[in-house]
């Protein structure tokens, strides 16, 4: 049996319990009455218990239909939680013991792929948190300007995101005025230190 199947039924099950203890309640009340002071429509759902709608914000009992739906991956049955596979775990439930908050949440964002090259992490892999946007380009600490990188994917993104940054100003250098052949920085007249 699915679950949207198990949610109506559920539903079913407590509103004719709802409707039992309402009649039970007020058993000198027409059951119309009874029905238009517990059960409100809101929306397009005429069968919502909920508090009389004098304010804006009446308080509703949720319909277990309303929950959404979570599929679940079954667990590998050769792996344990104990067996060190850190990438595994990271990124199925986001957490684990031996692995920062950061890192983990990451690896479950990213499937438990590298950003830079899409290859999947493995457990002997240095892992690296890399800036999206550079905070020397601006980029700010937030989890989603971050992601998770192989060490060398993220030497390579760095080499490439600093390419172009220090163009405002760049450094020129001149050749002494008198002997082109000379070194580019001139000695002092008083000896050997530098000008």
């Amino acid at each position: 049996m699915c679950s949207k199947e198990t949610f109506s039924k559920l539903d079913y099950l407590t509103y004719q319990k709802l409707r039992r203890w309402a009649n039970r309640r007020h058993p000198n009340k027409k059951k119309k009455w009874v029905v238009n002071k517990y059960w409100q429509t809101i929306g397009e759902d005429h069968w919502v218990f909920a508090t009389p709608q004098e304010g804006n914000n009446p308080i509703i009992l949720i319909k277990h239909s309303q929950i959404p739906i979570v599929r679940h991956i079954k667990v590998k049955d050769e792996v344990s939680l104990f067996d060190g596979d850190l990438v595994y775990w990271s990124t199925r439930m986001g957490t684990h013991p031996e692995v920062s908050i950061k890192i983990a949440k990451l690896l479950k964002k990213q499937k438990g792929k590298c950003a830079h090259c899409g290859l999947h992490f493995k457990p002997d892999d240095v892992w690296e948190i890399d800036h999206v946007n550079p905070k020397a380009k601006g980029g700010r600490n937030a989890f989603n300007n971050l992601q998770l990188l192989h060490r060398h994917c993220h030497h390579q993104k760095s080499r490439f995101d600093m390419v172009g940054m220090f163009d405002n100003h760049p450094v020129i250098e001149e050749p002494c005025e008198v002997n082109i052949s000379r070194t580019v920085l001139k000695t002092s007249q008083q000896g050997d230190l530098l000008a």
